[in-house]
């Protein structure tokens, strides 16, 4: 079982992100010049930690990603994915099993 999207966002706050945009689909989250997204529809908490594009290699030494793409409008930190007709924005989704796991990712690659 994955961490659901509101004990994702608790971890980060914890980590010292700072909430700076709230929708119907995502909290979006800041720390310096790091952007992530909370995806609130991911209700089991497999898709519930959206990072940015260019972290996906970086990514790949501390957790694997829940696929390679999450495409939502809401992303706007984020590039455009052009490859289909909807142009929405894109990250990287991520799920973790517990707190001290997503702990260390985010030590891992924002520390």
């Amino acid at each position: 079982m994955y961490l659901r999207p509101d004990e994702v966002a608790r971890v980060l706050e914890k980590a010292g992100f700072e909430r700076d945009a709230v929708t119907t689909k995502v909290y979006g989250y800041r720390r310096g010049e790091d952007y992530v997204y909370v995806n609130r529809e991911a209700r089991m908490g497999r898709t519930a930690l959206i990072i940015h594009p260019v972290l996906k290699e970086k990514s790949h030494d501390f957790a694997h990603p829940a696929s390679d793409l999450k495409t939502c409008e809401h992303y706007v930190q984020f590039p455009m994915y052009l490859n289909d007709d909807s142009q929405h924005h894109y990250g990287i989704p991520h799920g973790f099993s517990s707190r001290a796991a997503l702990e260390r990712y985010l030590k891992q690659m924002f520390d």
